[in-house]
């Protein structure tokens, strides 16, 4: 395990490839974040607990716990950023990660360039200013689903339903123009900010979407709120009044 100092965000970086951890390390350190390394997954959940890191990176192939078994403990108590790092071949195996709970993903061998800017984009991104189109303060009432877009959180029948700040901000996005379909290039660029040179696969769109229906709607399999616009991409049910009410 490594920490640097003189830092902003904590990252905590889990990789059991030492070559690995360090050049993230410096490298992170080096444009100011704070880091904490760890070798296995089982020490990853151990750092995580004594850091609370603002963003953790998450290689699939580790020992004692991989990847995907340290998502799933965080996702049971933490909506923390999470990119995974994957050298698996199967798209199936990389949209795991995701359906898990991942925000995005890295393919290995990758630039650490490029795992740098997701890590900006992804800490930007769930900071990012209110949208054009929503309300500046208040709450959203969609049926029973309550949006709240100053606290960025969601309730439904007065219960608060835990979203990811991706999940949260591909919600705004979709209610931002309610009625009107967003093309998954659409959803890559201003939600992740991928531009469309660089062909990431669209189903990180599909399973964000899946797992926002889950949480969101009453049959997920037929859904009402977030609806597929054929041959486009996703949109929000059109709503009739936007403007934003008093209380929870």
């Amino acid at each position: 395990m490594a920490v640097s100092s003189q830092t902003k965000e904590t990252i905590l970086v889990a990789d059991d490839e030492a070559s690995i951890r360090r050049i993230l390390e410096t490298r992170l350190s080096m444009i100011g974040y704070k880091v904490v390394t760890a070798c296995d997954g089982k020490e990853a959940l151990k750092l995580f607990k004594d850091y609370d890191p603002d963003l953790v990176v998450l290689d699939v192939m580790m020992p004692k716990l991989d990847g995907y078994g340290v998502c799933q403990e965080l996702r049971k108590d933490s909506d923390v950023p999470i990119v995974m790092l994957t050298a698996l071949g199967d798209v199936a195996d990389r949209i795991t990660g995701l359906e898990l709970g991942a925000d995005d993903y890295v393919v290995k061998p990758f630039s650490p360039k490029e795992l740098e800017a997701r890590i900006r984009c992804v800490l930007r991104r769930i900071d990012k200013e209110q949208l054009p189109g929503m309300p500046n303060s208040g709450l959203i009432l969609v049926t029973d689903i309550k949006i709240d877009t100053n606290r960025r959180q969601v309730f439904k029948s007065d219960e608060r339903i835990r979203l990811t700040g991706m999940e949260f901000s591909l919600l705004e996005l979709l209610v931002s123009r309610s009625g009107e379909p967003f093309s998954r290039g659409e959803i890559l660029k201003e939600v992740w900010g991928y531009t469309p040179e660089r062909h990431v696969d669209t189903r990180v769109v599909d399973v964000h979407i899946s797992r926002l229906r889950s949480k969101l709607e009453a049959d997920p399999a037929n859904p009402e709120l977030i609806l597929t616009a054929r041959g486009t991409g996703y949109l929000f049910q059109r709503i009739v009044d936007i403007s934003p009410f008093d209380g929870k």
